[in-house]
């Protein structure tokens, strides 16, 4: 035994070691072989998975890899003006274009006189989650999309926006172009054709480009807008350019050039206001036709004392006045006792009807404007309502603001022997009018006044020599601040008998209406009338 190995030893001498068994290896061996069948059986389990169960997905992914598919944006709508002429149009995309990068072939937006059509037209942005969610065209937007978001861009959206086209392209497996496997053409926008003259709102915007203001010119017969203009502009280019520093500029501008003063505005009425006293006055039967009021120059109301502004800057009166010389010289004292006559509730409310004090349904951001009463001012300023508010009222101060596009409704129910029709941006549209209850007696007392006022004797001196009877209305207000000029007003229709259109002008903190409304209103009617319409 001494010659035997030592585990041999052992055993030979009954000496058994803890751990010694036969069946160990064997063990061993059947382990490693079930480990070798649980990963064979994962793995089986995992192709079955990945070519049974999730094939198709992972055949979708790898389709996805080699076909590219490529947006293809619509030609937008063209936007003409009434004759024709392009304000706005789009590029053509370039559906030629391989690059597999490029996931949209992108069609951009032509402004013609940017400036001069800037608020009417508005501009286009990428379309942000609130677009997307509140999108109720039925071509819908995807991210990505620009969307109109203002002015005309933004009222026809879903007409102008087409619908976008696909194409799809196979690449290999570093991305490269390998060839074009369809294409689906978009389809382009509807073309608008606006009411509006471009050639009449190109010499208008030169007319008013430095100033502060708003022109706004509507056939009253119909409601087409043939002329929209406000002043400071912006580039709506820039939006389409996304110019960011431009951009920043006009939000930034203390001018406002983002502002449309036509409808977002409001400013108080001054003497365009005594047109709805007027009204108001001769239908609630305060005065008549026969009506007389001297003009004493200053009236009193308690401790206060209200003048005629022609007394104030001549030292002069007016003598005895009916209710058509008072339109024609647009004299306070007159107006003041027909304002009395009514009182101030009877006076919103014909203003109210005429068409202050609300939107008139154009389709863009309008401002409302403000009509007090005397209801009004007890819950605003807790204080009743004194005969001198009633005076203030009556010549347009005071608290009452309009719009400019306000003022160009009202006067449009005088040119239209008090039918209103409501305003409308399409060429030729189906006129949507209603009557407002008014007498003829006392629209023709009104348009008598307002054709006096344009000629001579009247506060319409600039049209006084033009070539074409007219009927206006001149209006001075005086502005917020004390140091400032008073804004200038002018409304005016024609021609007399017939009209095809009305002008409301404002121009703001710019002097006298008539002095300064006065001259731009003959400019614009004399560009009209020689064929720009």
């Amino acid at each position: 035994m001494d010659k035997l190995p030592l585990f041999q030893k052992g055993y030979m001498g009954g000496i058994k070691f803890a751990g010694d068994d036969r069946n160990f290896p064997r063990f061993i061996f059947y382990s490693f072989i079930l480990v070798i069948c649980l990963c064979f059986l994962v793995m089986l389990l995992r192709l079955f998975q990945l070519t049974v169960v999730k094939g198709s997905y992972y055949r979708e992914l790898s389709e996805k890899n080699r076909i590219k598919e490529i947006i293809i944006e619509p030609k937008r709508g063209k936007i003409v003006d009434r004759k024709g002429f392009v304000i706005a149009e789009n590029t053509l995309s370039n559906i030629n274009d391989i690059k597999p990068a490029l996931s949209r072939l992108t069609s951009s937006r032509i402004y013609n006189s940017p400036e001069a059509v800037a608020h009417l037209i508005g501009y286009r942005q990428i379309a942000d989650q609130n677009d997307l969610n509140n999108d109720n065209c039925l071509n819908k937007l995807i991210p990505g999309d620009k969307v109109g978001k203002k002015g005309i861009e933004k009222l026809f959206e879903c007409q102008l926006r087409g619908r976008p086209g696909k194409k799809l392209i196979e690449v290999d497996a570093r991305g490269k172009y390998l060839r074009t496997l369809s294409v689906l053409s978009p389809v382009d926008g509807e073309t608008i054709q606006l009411s509006i003259d471009l050639d009449l709102q190109q010499k208008t915007y030169e007319l008013i480009k430095n100033k502060k203001a708003a022109v706004i010119g509507t056939n009253p017969q119909t409601g087409e807008v043939v002329l929209f203009v406000s002043s400071p502009s912006f580039n709506p280019q820039d939006f389409e350019n996304n110019n960011s520093e431009k951009i920043t500029k006009y939000l930034t501008d203390k001018e406002k050039p983002l502002f449309n003063r036509i409808t977002e505005a409001t400013y108080p009425p001054g003497s365009l206001f005594k047109l709805i006293v007027a009204t108001a006055s001769l239908e609630e039967k305060g005065i008549d036709e026969k009506t007389l009021v001297e003009d004493t120059g200053i009236l009193t109301a308690g401790p206060l004392k209200f003048g005629n502004w022609y007394f104030l800057q001549y030292g002069k009166t007016d003598g005895m006045v009916d209710i058509v010389k008072a339109i024609q010289r647009s004299n306070d004292i007159f107006f003041y006792k027909a304002g009395e006559s009514v009182g101030p509730d009877k006076l919103k409310i014909w203003a109210e009807r005429l068409g202050y004090g609300k939107t008139t349904d154009l389709g863009l951001g309008e401002a409302e404007g403000l009509i007090p009463s005397s209801f009004w001012k007890q819950e605003v300023f807790h204080d009743h309502w004194y005969l001198g508010d009633t005076y203030n009222f009556s010549i347009g101060q005071g608290w009452a603001l309009v719009t400019p596009i306000q003022t160009a409704m009202v006067t449009s129910v005088f040119a239209n022997n008090g039918l209103f029709c409501k305003p409308e941006f399409l060429k030729n549209p189906k006129p949507e009018c209603r009557k407002i209850f008014i007498s003829n007696k006392t629209v023709d007392l009104i348009r008598q006044g307002m054709k006096a006022a344009c000629s001579t004797g009247g506060t319409g001196w600039p049209l006084f020599d033009f070539k074409i009877q007219t009927a206006c209305k001149t209006g001075t207000a005086e502005s917020l601040s004390k140091e400032t000029e008073p804004h200038a007003w002018f409304t005016v229709f024609a021609p007399y008998e017939k009209p095809e259109i009305v002008l409301s002008i404002l121009i703001e903190e710019g002097g006298q209406g008539s002095d300064v409304g006065g001259p731009i209103a003959k400019e614009i009617l004399t560009n009209y009338f020689n064929g720009s319409q």
